[in-house]
């Protein structure tokens, strides 16, 4: 995927980069029986107060239903076209299967119009295909992994990423998530082959204030710059510190590297390697 620059006619042009969407059909509409009503839920209540920060407005958009449980087993689906999801950072395939029914799935790398995709034990090992992990073989990159079998995919999903099948053993398997950790899940859990699409989204430049306003987002001021009856970082003397062991909320809250995750957490036993372990 390719990225687009700019002649700096403004100086908010000489940074723009844009994705050069390679592939994706741009004048096609979404499939009208895939798509829902997205109701905002951010931003000001009905009173007026604001109930989540920094969120609010942006660009009207409809839900592409994306068919995460691969719960068509056996049957040979076509990739229609390629198309860009707003709801998301990876853009998305339509495709029909052979008895006509139409679905929306996450596009890896290297799935193209007019290409055969499948769901099930005897698929072949090839990008857009579903298997379970006791099919797959050790070693194969995956996206769009299943926690609890049939719940449909919940890892692994957004643009680039991707997770790597490590080791097999009984009914276990250990994948090496994007983050570098190692996690067990059980082999009958599906899972998706190759790399999820759109590997440059990482590197694209909003450019100017706006556009992040068109995504839902309202400006974000700094606590250190408040003054001390707004936030506990505020007052001071020139650029002062924090004044505290670590950086909190505007309620005081521990943040930036409060670890959040519960110490006797059940799923912990399922986790081989932290992330940020050496």
């Amino acid at each position: 995927m390719s990225i687009k620059t700019f002649k700096p006619t403004t100086p908010s042009r000489r940074q723009m980069t844009v994705s050069g969407f390679d592939g994706i059909d741009k004048k096609s509409k979404p499939e009208p029986s895939l798509t829902q009503v997205l109701q905002p839920s951010a931003g000001r209540n009905s009173y007026g107060r604001i109930t989540v920060r920094h969120r609010c407005g942006g660009s009207k958009r409809k839900y592409r239903v994306i068919d995460f449980k691969r719960d068509k087993q056996d049957v040979f689906a076509t990739v229609l076209r390629l198309e860009y999801d707003p709801n998301r950072s990876a853009n998305i395939a339509l495709v029909e299967y052979e008895d006509g029914e139409r679905r929306y799935i996450l596009a890896p790398v290297g799935l193209n119009v007019g290409d055969k995709v499948e769901s099930g034990v005897n698929a072949d090992i090839k990008a857009g295909n579903a298997l379970p992990l006791a099919n797959i073989p050790v070693g194969t990159v995956i996206h769009n992994i299943e926690i609890y079998p049939g719940n449909g995919a919940q890892l692994v999903r957004s643009a680039g990423t991707a997770a790597q099948l490590m080791a097999k053993d009984g009914g276990d398997a250990q994948i090496r998530m994007p983050s570098g950790e190692v996690r067990i899940i059980r082999t009958n859990c599906l899972a998706s082959i190759g790399q999820v699409g759109n590997i440059e989204h990482e590197n694209i430049n909003i450019g100017k204030a706006g556009r992040k306003r068109h995504m839902g987002w309202r400006p974000t001021v700094r606590g250190s710059v408040m003054n001390p009856n707004d936030h506990p970082h505020g007052g001071g003397e020139g650029k002062a510190p924090v004044g505290r062991p670590g950086p909190v909320t505007p309620w005081g809250k521990p943040a930036m590297g409060y670890k959040t995750r519960e110490g006797k957490n059940p799923t912990n036993k399922f986790i081989v390697k932290r992330r940020n372990e050496k």
